[in-house]
């Protein structure tokens, strides 16, 4: 088996010890106390039931623990996935969202098996900072709702929708619901100070559910809402298939994919730098598709790797897959033995679960540290977070790649140029050799008449060929010769070589004899292609440096 496809379980179980299985045992338990809560409060914040969410941490954080490509990725449902999965649950239904998972299994597979796991490395940061601050922002727009307590019974995906509905039921606030929504918030952000191994959303539900039930406090819970809840296991079926269905929920399941594949391996890199490993990001996303095609076939909701969860188990000791297991298992024994208390949870704690996971995800040092990076970068951060916000996360990663990838063009365009120097070629000779030659002695060519040097500086792309061509337009009426330092140039793309067309057919007019000098190979293999070289002169007419070119000439 190729190494980059071998999952990383098969190659750290082989020298396993007793020692080990005790810390991934450890820390599996108590990275699935945290995901315990986190999974009911994203299934029911995804508009799905609460089971749902443990079945997908259960199957599909198994799974990608078992056949995953980092040592310590901890797979489940994630607060990225929210937002897709309420819209997907909202127009096409549970079963439109179950196609679309299993869709996005099948797409990340071949993702993985055409090794394109490297590739989500090209994502400009401002473009990752921006959307997962946006979907940030929308997830604390969801849980408003159930955290004061309004009681609106169906609440619009759109961000200006939700705050135009809560504006208009800010007067119906229940302030019993808000003081338990608080009072979980707090105990969370201060249970850390007294005990950081029992993460503290699981004593705030506890706490609040107790209240709740003491007091006989007239607030929504779990089981208002949906009833007795399930603890058996799921089982699989296949889905209805609609092919007009299937192909409305093609940029769906992209989505997921997408998604799923930039989330999982940020997570992973994370992790490398916290363990000093290194993850196998291709076999990452095959066990990140079958986790999903699994998690869609037994009705839950998409997963992928949890950045929070997988540093929670690192932290506890997990250095194994086996930890990430455990951690499934553990759930799945917890659902078993207690899913119908969790009835008594209300949904104002689990909103201040998920308020926590909004502000986590918010980025917003980093997102206020991007102010001080260059205007561009600005700009794509500003645009994809506006749109991620106000339109569709799909939409915002397109434009923001889009324009990410113009800025960068124009980048570059502006650092290429072209140094013209003239050997009495023209009416003016004010460029000086010595821009171009500065480390030789050029008094040694003050002879030379009728040749001009042009040296292009930086990628000759379709971006920077403008600059070429003003240069052509410009030769002087008395050029014999052009030499072209190509010394600057990496690389060279279809645009470049209409350019040198162009140039050549201006110099056969013209009589003009063109020499190459210093090119790179990526360059040189492209004009041997497109058999521009022989059209220059061949071989004789490429030299390794300007300084030869020239004394070629001296001596003619």
């Amino acid at each position: 088996m190729n190494n980059s496809l071998k999952p990383k379980f098969f190659t750290t179980i082989k020298n396993y010890s007793k020692e080990q299985f005790m810390t991934d045992l450890t820390a599996g338990i108590i990275v699935a106390i945290i995901a315990l809560p986190l999974s009911i409060a994203l299934a029911i914040a995804s508009g799905v039931t609460p089971e749902k969410g443990l079945h997908t941490a259960i199957i599909a954080g198994f799974l990608i623990s078992l056949l995953g490509g980092s040592r310590v990725q901890i797979g489940g449902p994630t607060g990225a996935f929210m937002v897709i999965v309420y819209g997907i649950v909202t127009k096409f239904g549970v079963n439109g969202l179950i196609i679309s998972t299993i869709m996005a299994g099948m797409i990340m597979i071949l993702m993985g098996l055409m090794k394109l796991g490297n590739a989500i490395k090209y994502i400009p940061y401002p473009i990752t900072t921006g959307f997962t601050s946006g979907i940030a922002l929308t997830i604390f727009s969801s849980q408003i709702n159930d955290f004061l307590g309004l009681g609106i019974e169906s609440i619009p995906p759109e961000f200006i929708g939700k705050w135009s509905l809560y504006m208009q039921a800010i007067s119906k606030i229940d302030f019993s619901t808000t003081l338990i929504g608080t009072t979980a918030l707090l105990i969370i952000i201060l249970w850390p100070k007294i005990n950081k191994k029992i993460p503290g959303a699981l004593i705030a539900l506890i706490v609040t559910s107790v209240m709740v039930s003491v007091f006989n406090m007239d607030v929504a819970t779990i089981g208002s809402k949906f009833g007795e809840l399930s603890s058996k296991l799921p089982v699989m079926s296949i889905p209805h298939l609609d092919i007009n269905q299937i192909k409305l929920l093609i940029p769906s399941a992209f989505t997921i994919a997408i998604l799923g594949s930039i989330e999982s391996l940020l997570s992973a890199v994370v992790s490398d730098g916290m363990i000093g490993g290194k993850h196998r990001s291709n076999m990452e996303l095959i066990a990140q598709g079958v986790a999903n095609i699994a998690s869609g076939l037994f009705g839950g909701i998409p997963a992928t790797g949890a950045i929070a969860r997988t540093v929670a188990n690192i932290k506890n000791g997990g250095r194994t897959p086996v930890a990430g297991m455990v951690h499934a298992l553990t759930l799945l024994l917890i659902m078993l033995l207690f899913m119908p208390l969790a009835k008594m949870v209300p949904l104002a704690s689990l909103a201040a679960v998920l308020i926590i996971v909004a502000y986590n995800m918010s980025e917003w040092r980093e997102f206020t540290a991007l102010f001080k990076a260059p205007k561009s970068d600005i700009i794509v951060l500003l645009v994809t977070f506006v749109i991620t916000v106000l339109v569709d996360l799909v939409v915002a990663i397109e434009i923001g790649m889009v324009l990410a990838a113009f800025l960068f063009m124009k980048r570059m365009a502006d650092v290429a140029d072209v140094q013209i120097a003239d050997f009495d070629a023209g009416e003016e000779t004010d460029n000086d050799l010595n821009e171009i030659l500065p480390y030789y002695d050029n008094s040694k060519f003050n002879n030379l008449k009728g040749i001009q040097v042009y040296k292009i500086n930086g990628p000759f792309f379709f971006g920077a060929t403008d600059k070429f061509l003003d240069a052509v337009n410009e030769l002087g009426y008395k050029t014999n010769h052009l030499i072209i330092d190509m010394q600057s140039v990496p690389a060279i793309d279809a645009s470049a070589l209409h350019a040198f067309n162009r140039l050549i057919k201006t110099c056969k007019k013209r009589n003009i004899v063109i020499l190459i000098s210093g090119i790179n190979q990526q360059p040189l293999n492209s004009l041997k292609k497109s058999d521009f070289h022989k059209m220059i002169g061949g071989p004789d007419h490429f030299f390794d440096r300007t300084e030869d070119a020239l004394n070629y000439l001296s001596k003619k």
